[in-house]
C-alpha cells in the first residue's frame, strides 16, 4: 500500500510540473505576440512572381457549402491562367456531383474529381488529386470555407523562400453569433492563431501547417511518400515530415478564411475526438525522429515535442484528477491541496484550441475585439468538455498502433442552410 500511495504522489507531482512547462510556454509566446518585434511574412515584403497554384477542396456530401467556396474561390484576383481549382466529390450521395459539375462547365478553371472506388476520406482523396494537378504549390481548403479574393495570392507568395516547404494561414469562423459554443470556439481560433501560431513563426520554431487554408509543394510531398491514409491527421504528419527534413512551416497571419464552426456540441465532440486520435498517431510516428534529426536545434526540438504532446494534457489531466480523489479517499490528501488545486490547473490552461485564458485575451486586445474577453471564464467548461473526448482519441490512437487499424474518416457535419457565400 505504501508503494502505490507513493507512485500516486509522485504521478501528482508529475502532472503539476507538466502543467508547469506548457504554462510557461504560453506565457512566453503571449509575450513575445506583445512586446517584441514580429517576424515578416514574405508577402509583406515581396510581392513579385506567381506560382502555379492547384486549389483542392476535399468534398463528401457537401451540398449545403459546396457553391461557396466555388464562388469565392473564382472570384480569386489570382492569375486566371495561372490557377487550377480541384474539388474533389468523394463518395458523395447527395447534390455534390450536380454541383460541381455546372460549376465545370461554366468556368475552364474547374476541374472535379469524382471518387467511388478506393478509400474514403481526406488524405486518399489529396493523393488521387495529387495525380491529376498541374500546380507547383497545392492549396488546401476544406469545403466550408470561404476564402477572402486574396487569399490564394498570399498564400502562395510564401513560397519565394526557397526554405519554406508549406504556408499556413489564419483560419476565422464566420457563424460565430449562432450560440455560446460558435462564440468559445471563435475565443479559441483567436488565441491559437493570432498569438499561438504567429509567436512560434516570431521565434523561429514549428509552426503547424493546419490542413486547410494552407500550402505544401506538390514536389516536396510527392518525393517523401505522398499522404499516408491511415493517420487521420494529414496536416500534423504533413508539418513534422517537413521539418524532420529540414523544411520550414510558414505562418501568415493576414492569410485570413472564414469557416463555419460546429454549432452543436455533439459534432464538437466528435471532432476534438478524431484530432487527438490523429495528432496522437502523429506523436507516435514522430516522437523519436524529432529527437534525432539533425535539422532541428534544441529549442525546436522542445518546442516540437510540446506541439506533438499537446493532445496528451487533456488526458494526463485527467488521470491527475483521479489520482487526487485516490490520495484524497486515502487520507493522503487534502481536498484543498488536490481535487481543488486540479480544478484551478485546468481552468488556468483551459485547454480548446490549446491557447489559454491569457493568450485569448491577448488575441482579443490585438483584434480589437475587447468585449470578447467577458466570455473566457466559460472556457473552463469546454476543457473538461474537451478532456473526456481527448482522451477517447488519445486510447484510440493507442489502439491503432497496436492493431494496425485503419481509421475511418468522418466528416464535420455542416450547418449552412443557404447555398452560395459571401465574404
Amino acid at each position: 500500500m505504501v508503494g502505490i500511495i507513493w507512485i500516486l504522489k509522485l504521478y501528482f507531482i508529475f502532472t503539476v510540473v507538466v502543467m508547469v512547462i506548457y504554462g510557461i510556454r504560453h506565457y512566453i509566446f503571449t509575450y513575445n505576440r506583445l512586446y517584441y518585434p514580429q517576424r515578416k511574412y514574405c508577402q509583406d515584403i515581396l510581392d513579385t512572381d506567381v506560382f502555379s497554384v492547384s486549389v483542392v477542396i476535399p468534398m463528401h456530401n457537401e451540398e449545403a457549402v459546396a457553391e461557396g467556396v466555388l464562388q469565392a474561390l473564382l472570384r480569386s484576383d489570382y492569375p486566371k491562367d495561372k490557377l487550377e481549382i480541384i474539388p474533389i466529390n468523394d463518395f458523395s450521395e447527395d447534390k455534390t456531383q450536380e454541383i460541381l459539375d455546372k460549376y465545370a462547365q461554366t468556368d475552364k478553371r474547374v476541374h472535379p474529381l469524382h471518387r467511388f472506388e478506393g478509400d474514403r476520406g481526406k488524405p486518399a482523396a489529396l493523393n488521387e488529386a495529387m495525380k491529376l494537378a498541374k500546380g507547383e504549390i497545392i492549396i488546401v481548403f476544406d469545403a466550408d470555407y470561404i476564402p477572402a479574393r486574396d487569399l490564394v495570392r498570399k498564400l502562395s507568395i510564401g513560397f519565394l523562400d526557397p526554405q519554406v516547404g508549406a504556408v499556413m494561414g489564419r483560419v476565422v469562423p464566420v457563424n460565430t453569433s449562432k450560440n455560446i459554443l460558435t462564440r468559445l470556439l471563435d475565443l479559441e481560433r483567436s488565441g491559437g492563431y493570432q498569438v499561438d501560431q504567429q509567436a512560434r513563426y516570431n521565434m523561429d520554431l514549428l509552426p503547424q501547417y493546419g490542413g486547410t487554408v494552407g500550402g505544401f509543394r506538390k514536389a516536396l510531398l510527392m518525393d517523401t511518400g505522398s499522404f499516408n491514409i491511415r493517420v487521420l491527421a494529414e496536416d500534423t504528419e504533413l508539418t513534422y515530415r517537413l521539418f524532420c527534413r529540414g523544411w520550414k512551416v510558414s505562418y501568415a497571419n493576414s492569410a485570413e478564411c472564414y469557416e463555419e464552426a460546429p454549432e452543436s456540441w455533439e459534432v464538437r465532440a466528435r471532432q476534438i475526438q478524431r484530432w487527438s486520435r490523429g495528432h496522437n498517431q502523429c506523436m507516435w510516428r514522430y516522437f523519436v525522429p524529432v529527437l534525432k534529426s539533425t535539422y532541428l536545434n534544441f529549442w525546436e526540438k522542445l518546442d516540437g515535442m510540446l506541439l506533438l504532446c499537446i493532445y496528451m494534457m487533456p488526458v494526463i489531466l485527467l488521470l491527475g484528477l483521479i489520482d487526487s480523489l485516490l490520495l484524497f479517499f486515502m487520507d493522503e490528501m487534502h481536498i484543498i491541496a488536490g481535487w481543488l488545486f486540479l480544478i484551478f490547473l485546468g481552468a488556468y490552461n483551459t485547454f480548446g484550441n490549446f491557447a489559454p485564458f491569457f493568450e485569448i485575451g491577448t488575441a482579443c486586445f490585438l483584434d480589437g475585439a475587447r468585449q470578447r474577453v467577458f466570455l473566457l471564464p466559460y472556457i473552463a467548461f469546454n476543457f473538461y468538455f474537451y478532456m473526456w473526448f481527448i482522451t477517447k482519441g488519445f486510447f484510440q490512437s493507442i489502439l491503432d498502433l497496436i492493431t494496425h487499424r485503419k481509421a475511418t474518416w468522418q466528416k464535420t457535419a455542416r450547418f449552412r442552410q443557404e447555398k452560395g457565400g459571401t465574404v
